[in-house]
C-alpha cells in the first residue's frame, strides 16, 4: 500500500501536514475528511513506501537510499522519550505520534511511524502496530510496551525504556572507545613494519648475497620473511578474508559459539571485563522489564538473547527451568559458578524480601562501575603492550639488519 506526504486544512484554518497510508488518493482524501482534515496537496513518500514494504506491504519501487537510512538505538531512544513526554503532558497517543512523525530527520523512521500512527488510529495496540520493525523496535521493547498498556502506565514505562536505552548506549560506546587506540595502533604497526619489510629491507638485504659466511638466524629469519611477502602478498589478501568467513561461519554453530564463548570468559582482563559487562546488561535489562509488568518467565526469555555469551545464556535458561520447578534464580546462578557470589548473594535477598527489581539495579549500577573500572585498568594495559609491540619489531628488524654488518667490519677489521 503507498503511503503520501499530505498538506491539510483542519477547522480554523489550521494547516496541518503528515505522511499517511491509502489505496490511492481518493481513500486518502476521504480517510482525512473522517479527520476533519481537508487535502490541499498531496505527493507519494518513497519512505513510506520502504515502511510499508517492511510492514509487509507492496511498495512500487525500491528506494536504495532509505535501505541505507539505519535508524540508530539513540533516535529510538530520543523519539521514546519524547513519546513519554507528550502522553504525560495530556496527548493522546494517535496526536503525540503524528507530532513526532512530522518532527523525525531519518525518512524511514518517519515512514515507519507514520505506519504505527496510522495502525493506533485504526484500533491497534501501540505493541502490535510495532511488532512489524524488529530491527527498530526489539522484542524487549514490543513486550515492555504491552506490558505498560496493559497496566496503564504507558507513559511511565516508555520513561524506562528511553532510560534502559541510553545506559546500554552509554556502555556500549565506553566499550568501543576502550577499542580504539588498540585498533588504531594495530593498524598504523602493522603498516610500518610491512613498509620496512616489503621496500626498506629488500633494499639493504641485497648486500650481504655476496657475504661468504653464513647469516645470523634471526637476520635469515628477516629475509625469509620479507621475500615471502614481496612474493605472496596476494596469497594474503586472499586468505585473510577467507580465514575470518570460515571463523565466523564456525563461530555461528552452536558448538563453535559455546566454544568461542567459554574461551572469552578465561582470557586474563579480557574475560572479566566480558563477564561484567554481560551481568551488568542481564541485572539492567531483568530489573527494567520487572518494573515495567513483564513477567519473570518472559523477562528471563528475552534478557538471554541479549547476553552475548552462549555459556551465560544457559545459565539463564537453567534459571528460567528452576522457576518453572517452583526455585528462584539465585540457586541457578550459584550452581554454575559462572556468577560473582555477591551477584547471586544480592538476587537472593532480593527473591526472598520481594525487592528483586531493586536489588537488580543495584547490581546493575554497581557492575556499570567496575565496567568503567576495568576498561580503564584494560586501556592502561594495552597502550604500553602495543607500543613494546610495535617497538619490538621494529628493533627485531633493524637489529637483524646491524648484525650482518657489524659481522662484516670485524671480518674486515681481521
Amino acid at each position: 500500500m503507498p503511503a503520501y506526504a499530505y498538506t491539510g486544512l483542519k477547522g480554523g484554518g489550521k494547516t496541518v501536514k503528515g505522511i499517511e497510508q491509502a489505496d490511492n488518493v481518493n481513500a486518502l482524501k476521504a480517510a482525512l475528511k473522517r479527520k476533519g482534515i481537508y487535502l490541499t496537496t498531496v505527493t507519494e513518500t518513497k519512505a513510506g513506501a520502504a515502511a510499508a514494504a517492511g510492514a509487509g506491504g507492496g511498495g512500487r519501487e525500491i528506494d536504495l537510499g532509505a535501505m541505507f537510512d539505519r535508524v540508530s538505538p539513540k533516535l529510538v531512544a530520543q523519539t521514546t522519550r519524547l513519546l513519554s513526554t507528550l502522553l504525560c503532558a495530556g496527548v493522546t497517543l494517535p496526536e503525540a505520534l503524528a507530532a513526532l512523525t512530522e518532527q523525525v530527520e531519518s525518512e524511514r523512521f518517519r515512514g515507519i511511524l507514520s505506519t504505527v500512527h496510522t495502525k493506533v488510529n485504526e484500533g491497534s495496540s501501540l505493541a502490535d502496530a510495532m511488532r512489524p520493525y524488529p530491527d527498530v523496535f526489539k522484542s524487549l521493547y514490543i513486550n515492555m510496551v504491552r506490558a505498560g498498556e496493559a497496566s496503564g502506565s504507558l507513559e511511565t514505562v516508555l520513561e524506562r525504556i528511553a532510560d534502559f536505552m541510553d545506559q546500554q548506549e552509554e556502555l556500549k560506546g565506553k566499550v568501543s572507545a576502550a577499542m580504539v587506540y588498540p585498533a588504531v595502533m594495530a593498524v598504523i604497526g602493522g603498516g610500518i613494519v610491512t613498509m620496512l619489510m616489503l621496500t626498506v629491507v629488500p633494499e639493504i638485504m641485497s648486500m650481504f648475497d655476496d657475504m661468504g659466511s653464513e647469516l645470523p638466524w634471526n637476520t635469515a629469519l628477516l629475509i625469509w620473511l620479507s621475500e615471502f611477502l614481496g612474493d605472496f602478498w596476494w596469497l594474503l589478501m586472499i586468505a585473510a578474508p577467507g580465514v575470518v568467513y570460515l571463523f565466523r561461519r564456525w563461530k555461528a554453530t552452536e558448538a563453535g559459539r559455546k566454544t568461542f564463548d567459554g574461551f572469552a570468559l578465561k582470557i586474563p582482563v579480557v574475560g572479566d571485563l566480558v563477564r561484567k559487562v554481560a551481568i551488568a546488561r542481564f541485572a539492567r535489562t531483568l530489573a527494567t522489564m520487572l518494573a515495567s509488568g513483564v513477567q519473570l518467565l518472559q523477562a528471563l526469555d528475552i534478557v538471554r538473547t541479549l547476553l552475548g555469551n552462549a555459556v551465560l545464556e544457559e545459565v539463564v535458561v537453567a534459571a528460567r527451568n528452576n522457576i518453572r520447578e517452583g526455585e528462584g534464580i539465585a540457586p541457578a546462578l550459584r550452581r554454575s559458578g559462572e556468577f560473582p557470589a555477591l551477584v547471586v548473594h544480592m538476587v537472593g535477598v532480593g527473591e526472598r524480601s520481594g525487592q528483586l527489581e531493586q536489588m537488580l539495579t543495584d547490581v546493575a549500577n554497581t557492575y556499570d562501575r567496575e565496567v568503567s573500572d576495568a576498561l580503564a585498568r584494560m586501556t592502561s594495559l594495552l597502550e604500553p603492550l602495543m607500543i613494546v609491540l610495535m617497538g619490538g619489531s621494529v628493533a627485531f628488524i633493524v637489529f637483524s639488519i646491524m648484525q650482518p654488518i657489524m659481522m662484516m667490519n670485524e671480518m674486515a677489521t681481521q
